[in-house]
């Protein structure tokens, strides 16, 4: 197994302190890969989910504390998994490789999920690694079968005296009947409670997930939709993700398969899922598309760069990497870019069309959930002739939205695409907001509004 190295990206202004020939700190490994990472915000310890193993680092890199998860006996078509019910498949000791890694600060622990027996999670205490329970006794606590370990993300959600949220986006790898692809979870700080992981809200109707179709996997066996990164800013939850483009495949007499990058967005309050937000992003670079997205991370700018993008240093700022085209997602190309994306751009875009589909332009383009096309419905004529008031104004964009960039010419931006989702519903809460731009209203009902805006 290759030697995996974890660097330490120190600041310009400790080279002086360093000296230009003292290394990097650097955590290395033989034995194992490492998946994901998680810094803690108040005390800098860097926590690394791999293989088979969870380590804990020092703020230096220094190894502290390494709990080991795996190898376990398995077989990833037993289901319900082997430790609850005989399975008629042969098992035999399989890796355990770590998808998703959150530090749940309001209980003081780390949420780390593999890929055995289900993807079942493991309740790890931040101080010594310590496992203080591993729930899964029931299909709640099954949260994703699919194998890929890019393919899985989640957000955690506190909610001052109540029990935390954890919003989780998964690959269903053909198991849609097992698993959503989003869902709300609740995060109960008793880790043997039977509630851990059921889901937030949950009745005859609606429930706190989304499935993918069998009718769209019937049409396109392949699909699925691969959660790269999620995070929070205000009152929203975002998630990055990859998915077979179902329009380009159908069209594509080659049978090659194409597959774009969405940005997903709901609000954090919202337990039935109605603000359900999907749109299309990417970025250009001279002339060149670059659609898959391969990683991300939310930061504030800092003074210099929210100077050379004329915004806030409070900013909140999407850092993404995408490699070029449309193809070979599970191998993509090596060519890749860095964008960068504010996120009051980003909301502006659905403000827009938001606004656009209540004149009644374009339709809605969610085909993977909906399994047809929908026009857009002037509801602010229909509003107007009925004597009802029109929906919510939003105010005007920005005054200088910004497009993505990739250095090194910041003054020649690549493009954004985007596109939203939303009906609105005048009667539904808004979704409570401490910023100053006014929080969108939640919807009652899941459609999507496509649109190709380059700037």
């Amino acid at each position: 197994m290759p030697t995996v190295c974890l660097l330490l990206l120190l600041p310009l202004t400790m080279e002086g302190v360093l000296g230009r020939n003292r290394p990097f700190p650097a955590f290395l490994v033989t034995d194992t890969t490492l998946t994901h990472l998680a810094v803690h915000r108040v005390t800098g310890e860097v926590f690394v989910g791999a293989v088979n193993r969870v380590f804990k680092l020092a703020p230096n890199l220094t190894e502290l504390r390494a709990h080991v998860t795996g190898p376990v006996e398995d077989n990833a078509r037993c289901y319900p998994p082997p430790s609850m019910r005989v399975c008629t498949h042969r098992l035999a000791p399989v890796d355990n490789v770590n998808k998703l890694l959150l530090i749940d600060y309001a209980a003081r622990r780390l949420v780390a999920c593999g890929s055995i027996w289900q993807g079942i999670c493991q309740f790890l205490r931040l101080d010594d690694l310590f496992k203080l329970g591993e729930p899964h006794h029931r299909k709640e606590h099954y949260l994703s079968g699919a194998q890929e370990p890019d393919s899985m993300a989640g957000v955690i959600v506190e909610q001052g005296q109540g029990p935390s949220k954890l919003f989780v986006g998964t690959a269903v790898d053909g198991k849609s009947e097992y698993f959503p692809t989003l869902s709300s979870r609740k995060l109960i700080r008793d880790e043997d409670s039977a509630d851990m992981f059921s889901l937030v809200y949950q009745d005859e109707f609606v429930s706190s997930q989304i499935k993918i179709p069998s009718d769209t996997l019937s049409l396109y066996p392949a699909f699925d939709i691969y959660y790269i990164y999620g995070f929070v800013s205000a009152s929203f939850v975002y998630f990055l993700t990859l998915q077979l483009d179902t329009q380009q495949t159908l069209l594509d007499t080659a049978g090659e398969k194409f597959f774009t990058s969405k940005i997903v967005r709901m609000c954090a309050g919202d337990s039935e899922f109605y603000s359900y937000v999907e749109f299309p992003i990417g970025c250009s670079w001279r002339g060149v598309e670059y659609r898959l997205v391969q990683s991300a991370h939310l930061a504030k700018p800092g003074l210099l760069l929210a100077q050379a993008l004329g915004v806030p240093a409070d900013e909140d700022v999407l850092f993404t990497i995408f490699s070029q085209g449309q193809k070979n997602r599970a191998s993509p190309p090596r060519q890749t870019v860095l964008c960068l994306f504010t996120l009051s751009t980003i909301n502006a875009h659905i403000r827009r069309r938001i606004q656009s589909c209540y004149r009644g332009e374009g339709t809605l383009a969610l085909p993977w959930l909906l399994n047809k096309e929908l026009p857009c419905i002037n509801t602010v004529s229909s509003a107007a002739s009925a004597g009802i008031a029109a929906p919510p104004s939003w105010g005007p964009p920005p005054s200088h939205p910004l497009p993505a960039f990739a250095p090194p010419q910041p003054a020649s931006s690549p493009s954004l695409w985007a596109g939203a989702l939303c009906s609105w519903a005048a009667s539904r809460p808004a979704c409570s907001s401490t910023h100053s731009q006014p929080a969108a209203p939640c919807s009652n009902s899941r459609v999507s509004l496509t649109v190709l805006s380059q700037q």
